[in-house]
This record gives C-alpha cells, sequence and structure tokens, in this order.
C-alpha cells in the first residue's frame, strides 16, 4: 500500500493549468467528464477534515509517509485499485460519497505569482470538460462569471478554507507526536498467508490514552479529538475495501508456495 503524498509540480490529476478568464473563455462551456481513467485508477487521494464524518462511513482515512502528512481516502488498497471507481472514473455506486478533490477537479484555485498572495480559478484543459461545446453550461454571462462559474467558484473557495483546517489539524497531530508507522494484516478465507498493508501513518491510539486530562480537553473543545476518533473508526473499513476489491477481481495475488522437499 503506497501512500506517499504526490510530489510531482502538478496536482494528483491535473496535467496542464489555465487561468480562467472571459476574453479567452467567454464563449465557451462546461460539461460533465465523460471519462477519467486515471481517477479510476487511483486507489489514495487526499481529504480534507470537513469530510472525516462522512469519508468514514465508506473509506479508510490515513496519513501519507515521506515529508508533510498528508490524509488520504484510501479507494483500493493497492497501487493501480480503485474498489469504488470503475475503468472511467464513475462510481459503482452513486450513493456512496466522492471526496471533495475529485468532485473539484477540472478547476482549482493556484497561485500564478510567487510574488502575490492572489488565487486565480484556474482548470485543466486536457480534461475535455471546458470547450466550445453546443451543450453545456456557459463559463461567462457577457463579461461576467456565469452562475455555474460562482457556484465552481464559491466550491473551490470552501476546499482552499478546509485545506486551511486541514493544516492546523496535521500540525497539532505533530505537535502531540501521535502520529505512527500503520500496519495491518488481513487474513483471507483458505490463504495460505495474510497479506500485510504498510506504507501509511495512523494515530498511535497508546499515546493518545496517555495524553494529559488537559491536552484532551483542549482537543475535545477545538473538535480535533472528534476528527481523530472518525479516523480511528474507518480503519475497520481495510477490510471492506479489501472484500471489494476481491469481489471485483482486483484482489491482491498471493505469492507461490515453496513447494516441500520430497522425504
Amino acid at each position: 500500500m503506497a501512500t506517499a503524498a504526490p510530489t510531482q509540480e502538478l496536482p494528483l490529476f491535473y496535467n496542464q493549468l489555465e487561468a480562467l478568464n472571459a476574453g479567452q473563455h467567454g464563449n465557451m462551456k462546461i460539461r460533465r467528464i465523460e471519462s477519467a481513467p486515471e481517477m479510476g485508477s487511483t486507489h489514495a487521494v487526499p481529504v480534507t477534515v470537513d469530510e472525516f464524518a462522512l469519508l468514514q462511513r465508506f473509506y479508510p482515512i490515513v496519513f501519507s509517509v515521506g515529508g508533510e502528512p498528508v490524509p488520504l481516502a484510501l479507494m483500493g488498497l493497492n497501487e493501480g485499485a480503485n474498489a469504488f471507481l470503475d475503468s472511467t472514473g464513475l462510481p459503482h455506486d452513486p450513493s456512496v460519497y466522492i471526496p471533495a478533490y475529485m468532485r473539484r477537479y477540472p478547476f482549482l484555485l493556484a497561485r500564478l505569482r510567487p510574488d502575490s498572495d492572489e488565487l486565480s480559478l484556474c482548470f485543466d484543459p486536457t480534461s475535455g470538460a471546458v470547450g466550445e461545446f453546443a451543450e453545456g453550461e456557459a463559463l461567462f454571462d457577457g463579461e461576467q462569471p456565469s452562475e455555474a462559474t460562482k457556484a465552481v467558484l464559491q466550491f473551490c473557495e470552501q476546499f482552499e478554507t478546509a485545506g486551511q483546517r486541514t493544516a492546523a489539524f496535521i500540525q497539532e497531530l505533530k505537535n502531540s507526536d501521535l502520529l505512527m508507522d500503520g500496519e495491518v494484516a488481513i487474513q483471507p478465507e483458505g490463504a495460505p498467508q495474510p497479506f500485510v498493508y504498510r506504507g501509511f501513518r495512523m494515530v498511535d491510539e497508546e499515546k493518545l490514552r496517555e495524553l494529559r486530562g488537559d491536552e484532551l480537553r483542549k482537543m475535545n473543545q477545538s473538535g480535533m479529538l472528534a476528527l481523530i476518533y472518525a479516523h480511528l473508526f474507518s480503519l475497520s473499513q481495510i477490510r471492506e475495501v479489501f472484500a471489494r476489491q476481491v469481489a471485483q477481481g482486483k484482489g491482491p495475488i498471493a505469492a507461490p508456495q515453496p513447494v516441500p522437499a520430497e522425504a
């Protein structure tokens, strides 16, 4: 289970970034993405603390290894395996919550100049969602953003704000030294050996229990404690995701067992 945070210059799923403007995109429309195979083959997606309550019902929430920890929803337990999306990136079950990071695509707020804190609404022109289509919702009404664009901008702004709260949560976890290397073993019926998954971080329950009362009270008052328990409760979903993968033919392949030597 490789759950290192993305290191490429562009965020996960984004191939290019182009700032949205009336002069260049005034006649363009937005439509639903018809196919996103990269999403369908991605097993770990960044998430925000605002989503933990919903995410824990479906996905294990873990933290990335290497560099700054990032909370991730595990949509699969193996590289290239997604138990919730099909090969085109569409959900198998529309009632399952899809992380906001995915729903935001192909848009995001980006800082275009390193010397400025101003964020601009950008999109990935390779997504196939924005163009001069016959059908779809207009991006602009004259020189002004359309209602559809305003809704996209609001969603992206909310995502950025949630990202700031997530960064503060991660900092508190680090300050309290609560993260540890995670490991889980799953023993399917009839399998000779368990499948062991590593390469992620999780909250150390023993350290959590040993925190002083005033520290726990502060965490409870700030809402941090509820987020920690949402993460811990979500780990039980690892077995459910494993079962989904197996049912879809995406389960891991057991290593061949040595043939015993003849006496």
